[in-house]
């Protein structure tokens, strides 16, 4: 789920609802109560207080351990509201590796039947519906400049259209999100970071000053700029494509002049 928070610390009567969120796939509300010991009666009862008063659909309890009898409550809740009711006991702990911070660990010890098929479901459909949005999207692109289908590999929905610049070194592409739109230079997927790294070292004041944007490193990529045209509004969709050519054409100017043997 998408959440979206919404309050903490929400009153109702006397009791206090930790976090209140929005599940931003249907807007219903989402209920969050944590407990720092073991599960126990009076936490059982304050969720169904809030479930009522703050009219949620989706009720999450986590604690670090979970008593028998309240497992089997969430249990039957899950068995016996109507459709669209969801309730999770989901168990936390941490751990810590050598010297590094303490990290969370969830653990869904319970939660409504079928509910892994269901979201699998909605995400394969989400997924479809997106790769959609960007096959049209690339196909505006490309009905605008046929010229860049001769370069990128074959989009089929994918969120971004991109080819080797420098086989084996360097990969440049244009890209779609759900907020951003651009373009970005980056390393070979699986390859060293470091390698890039010193690729790109030698030429780091003149990659930033002539492209606007600082180098990594970031993972494998090193360098991005982007503007807030998101792929699901399709009337940003000419501005998007416009900033992302206006760019490439001066990404690919400033790395052809840095790297003219290479590109020959």
């Amino acid at each position: 789920m998408e959440l979206e928070l919404t309050g903490q610390e929400v009153r109702v009567e006397t009791f206090a609802a930790d976090i209140l969120a929005r599940n931003a796939h249907d807007d219903s509300v989402v209920l969050i109560e944590n407990q720092l010991e073991q599960s126990d009666h009076t936490h059982l009862g304050q969720i169904l207080t809030y479930l009522a008063g703050l009219k949620a659909k989706t009720v999450i309890w986590i604690a670090p351990e979970f008593r028998a009898p309240h497992l089997s409550a969430i249990r039957w809740l899950n068995e016996h509201t109507i459709e669209g009711f969801s309730f999770f006991a989901i168990k936390v702990r941490v751990v810590r590796i050598g010297d590094s911070p303490v990290a969370p660990i969830f653990e869904v010890v319970e939660q409504p039947n079928d509910w892994d098929r269901a979201v699998n479901k909605k995400v394969q459909s989400a997924q479809s519906e997106i790769a959609k949005v960007r096959t049209r999207f690339w196909e505006m692109y490309l009905d605008k400049y046929p010229e860049a289908s001769r370069t990128s590999v074959k989009v089929n929905g994918s969120s971004s259209m991109w080819f080797n610049l420098l086989p084996g070194k360097l990969v440049f592409g244009r890209y779609t999100a759900s907020e951003t739109s651009g373009v970005y230079l980056r390393g070979p997927s699986g390859g060293d970071v470091q390698d890039t790294s010193a690729l790109l070292e030698p030429h780091r004041q003149i990659l930033e000053a002539r492209l606007g944007v600082e180098l990594g490193p970031r993972d494998i990529w090193f360098a991005t700029t982007s503007t807030p045209h998101p792929i699901g509004d399709e009337s940003h969709w000419p501005d998007a494509i416009e900033f992302m050519e206006t760019n490439t054409k001066k990404f690919l100017a400033v790395l052809n002049e840095i790297f003219v043997e290479e590109l020959g």
